[in-house]
């Protein structure tokens, strides 16, 4: 199943299930039911909108073993992980703003899991039923600023750093999901998370030891190797295999246009 958020040209937000390019209307949030009203909208009738609104955003850095090398640093014995706002965050088809602070911003293309359901304390083997599906995540980060521990969330906190979507997908094995980052039409990123040092239903029940998980919280589970820096008009496009859509965004650099 594909799940998407989209709102009309009259303003009304609504929820569906993307099909055979169409998408098919549900009665109400799919975090709450799977009934469909009969009615089918076209993509081109309608904005696509971040999936789900996440109260948090926990996001795993130094995951994939290559990404940790072109960094530079050390292999962490647990989970590494920050905090993202939700005020970071933009809907697929918004620009991503380098600000007048950066020096270099980084796109960092990964596999986001969904949270399907309220939770805590859940073990390994419980993970996955609490996991409502995947959804590609750009976790932009001034790489500059990030080099100083005490400022990863400074870093990766700015307006504008976070897009995910549009699609949720609840077939794809969140532990061997592949991602795929595009700058520009060229691929520059691919991974799987099956290489990654804790796998997605680790990273679930590791976090779930510390806080409560709601519907809707996002656990994204870290970049491969190749990230490299934004300029002013690139188009920065992530995919999960197996997703039909994109997650796609240009850039502006708010140091060039003077906005």
């Amino acid at each position: 199943m594909q799940y998407v958020r989209y709102m009309t040209h009259d303003k009304i937000i609504g929820y569906g299930i993307l099909e055979e390019g169409q998408i098919r209307e549900l009665s109400g949030s799919f975090f709450e039911t799977s009934e469909r009203t009969g009615i089918s909208l076209q993509l081109d009738d309608v904005h696509l909108l971040t999936p789900c609104i996440p109260g948090k955003i926990f996001c795993i850095g130094l995951n994939y073993p290559d990404h940790i090398k072109e960094l530079g640093l050390k292999t962490p014995e647990r989970p590494a992980g920050f905090l993202k706002p939700s005020s970071s965050v933009i809907h697929p088809g918004k620009a991503i703003e380098i600000p007048p602070a950066a020096q270099q911003v980084d796109y960092e293309g990964e596999v986001a899991i969904v949270i399907k359901d309220r939770f805590k304390n859940a073990s390994p083997d419980e993970a996955r039923q609490h996991i409502l599906g995947v959804t590609p995540l750009n976790d932009v980060t001034e790489r500059l600023i990030s080099q100083t521990p005490q400022l990863v969330t400074y870093s990766k906190a700015f307006d504008t750093f976070t897009s995910f979507g549009p699609v949720i997908d609840t077939d794809i094995d969140p532990d061997r999901a592949i991602v795929r980052t595009y700058l520009n039409g060229k691929k520059v990123q691919e991974g799987c998370t099956c290489d990654t040092l804790f796998r997605p239903s680790e990273l679930v029940s590791f976090l779930s030891q510390a806080m409560t998980f709601y519907p809707g919280d996002l656990i994204s589970t870290g970049t491969p190797v190749n990230v490299l820096a934004l300029s002013d008009h690139d188009r920065v496009e992530i995919e999960i295999e197996g997703i039909s859509l994109r997650l796609v965004n240009p850039v502006c650099d708010l140091r060039t246009t003077g906005r």
